[in-house]
């Protein structure tokens, strides 16, 4: 049995459907087509299976979602899951937040920037470049958007090109995406112990 994780965190959770997910077993063939693009080191996940009821739009999302967060190009990778991350604990995405938390922390081996983000929030002390995507990615997390023109001239200050800025836009605005879908269609739980 599992229990509702509350509180962000960089421990490993899971996340349980409030809608069933699709059984791969008796999927159909657009079903299965469409989870066969996911890309997933760990099978398919309780959130694509879910997402599966409707697989045109998964099968459209999913190129998506990794020509986003995956591609080798624009801003590095481990900005992105800051911006996310950011993004996600903003939102109150719990789950979201724990895998972006982790990400960021494997990549640039500074998890006590995560701990500082969670303690202090978004206002935290950070290097200048990091300062401007958290901000940023704050702004445009905000209902409606607050980001503007000077807010992309400090991302130009910081070192960012057009490329990079696009970059961390696309990454915040589709994770506010995945946030929405998540909250709403389950909730992040810790599976419970032994």
């Amino acid at each position: 049995m599992s229990v509702p994780a509350t509180g962000f965190t960089l421990d490993v959770l899971e996340w349980e459907p409030w809608l069933a997910p699709v059984d791969y077993a008796t999927a159909t063939e657009a079903q299965r087509a469409a989870l066969a693009e996911t890309p997933s080191n760990t099978g398919l996940s309780p959130y694509s299976l879910m997402l599966a009821h409707d697989p045109e739009a998964l099968r459209q999302r999913t190129p998506l979602f990794n020509g986003i967060m995956y591609a080798p190009r624009g801003l590095p990778r481990a900005e992105r899951e800051l911006a996310t991350l950011v993004e996600s604990v903003l939102n109150g995405c719990v789950y979201c937040a724990s895998v972006h938390a982790r990400r960021f922390a494997e990549l640039t081996k500074e998890p006590e920037v995560v701990h500082r983000l969670y303690a202090e929030g978004a206002g935290t002390d950070l290097d200048p470049r990091r300062r401007a995507i958290v901000d940023f990615a704050a702004k445009l997390t905000a209902t409606p958007p607050a980001a503007g023109p000077e807010d992309v001239a400090a991302l130009r200050a910081a070192g960012l090109d057009d490329l990079q800025i696009l970059d961390l836009i696309h990454a915040v605005a589709i994770f506010a995406w995945a946030n929405r879908l998540m909250l709403t269609l389950g909730e992040p739980v810790r599976a419970a112990p032994g």
